[in-house]
């Protein structure tokens, strides 16, 4: 429901601090497991005699798979519960991860990428959901954005973790060693994971109620358009600064953790002032959108790389800005049994 006056502020109480920090390891461990492919990709692609295009095919497989089973991720969550399908998918993605170390050759390469892309695609729908049940609806977005940051922090950590394992055991047994960090969040998860502030309701309704709603379609485009932004600067901006601007791997990779982190910081930003907003989404991603396309274009005829630095950085903050308000109207009007779907 649309409402016109700022909502006053609600910290976060025990129980959704509790489940934001749970979460919020859940959610750096599932980016620092889907990372270490591209840190690892040249010594595979020596490996096995890759080319460059066989080499986008092993990211490739991830994402498609990713974006295909968002849906199918919602609606178990909304059907079986959060918190189940959400251990299921930790131990699966954590044991592709770990086969992504055993395979023999190409194919099978391919295989246990897009197997593991499924059990990453199922987890958002139901870490939304497992969150929405454990918040209040004035401090939803706040949570959303202190667990979503985490990404940027999944972002930062991934080479920290993952460049010393490559080094010490080679890609395989890197990506061995990365699969154990997903056991520990299982068992925390399991463990300390605080139960729903209500019981969870059966989903009476029909999932088409929800897949068809125009509202929801708009939300979906909206963060694709978001997607495209950050995924597509976090795949292109590291290769074309090495090659077409001369900077080693290191002073790159410098230039690429700035947007990762002032980004963390806009989507907290975005959670909290959508909460204080309830829910007037327009308000944030409006000038937000604008901002990002303006510094996108500065970006592009930025010759120096220390100006183009600046502006790969803002362009990034102000897309993260949108990230938690995209979410506003869903995750707060929606019954907390519904956001699973939603968020797919």
């Amino acid at each position: 429901m649309r409402e016109d006056v700022r909502a006053p502020k609600q910290p976060l109480d025990r129980t959704a601090r509790t489940t934001v920090l749970l979460l919020f390891a859940a959610w750096t461990v599932d980016y620092v497991d889907r990372l270490l492919v591209n840190l690892a990709l040249p010594d595979i692609g020596a490996e096995f005699g890759l080319d460059h295009t066989q080499q986008g095919l092993v990211l490739s497989a991830f994402f498609l798979a990713y974006a295909v089973f968002q849906i199918p991720g919602g609606l178990l969550a909304d059907r079986f519960g959060a918190v189940r399908v959400m251990l299921a998918a930790v131990l699966l993605w954590s044991a592709f991860t770990a086969l992504t170390g055993l395979v023999g050759s190409f194919v099978l390469l391919l295989a246990v990428r897009f197997l593991f892309g499924a059990a990453e695609g199922v987890f958002p729908g139901a870490s939304i959901k497992a969150l929405s049940e454990r918040t209040e609806p004035a401090q939803r977005m706040t949570a959303n954005g202190w667990m979503q940051s985490s990404n940027a922090f999944g972002v930062l950590l991934a080479p920290a973790i993952a460049a010393p394992l490559i080094a010490w055991w080679g890609w395989r047994g890197a990506f061995v060693g990365v699969a154990v960090l997903g056991i520990f969040v299982f068992l925390a998860l399991r463990k300390w994971l605080p139960a729903p502030r209500t019981a969870v309701e059966r989903v009476d309704s029909r999932s088409r109620d929800v897949l068809l709603s125009p509202v929801m379609w708009r939300f979906a485009l909206m963060f694709f358009g978001y997607d495209v932004i950050v995924w597509g600067l976090s795949s292109w901006v590291p290769s074309y600064l090495q090659t077409e601007r001369g900077l080693t791997l290191t002073e790159a990779g410098a230039i690429t953790a700035l947007p990762a982190v002032f980004g963390g910081i806009a989507v907290v930003l975005g959670g909290r002032w959508s909460d204080r907003l309830r829910g007037r989404h327009r308000v944030i991603i409006l000038p937000a959108m604008a901002a990002t396309a303006i510094c996108l274009v500065v970006m592009a005829h930025s010759e120096p790389t220390a100006l183009f630095a600046v502006f790969l950085t803002l362009s990034g903050m102000f897309a993260a800005l949108c990230y938690m308000p995209i979410f506003a109207v869903p995750l707060r009007s929606l019954p907390p049994n519904w956001p699973g779907r939603a968020r797919a």
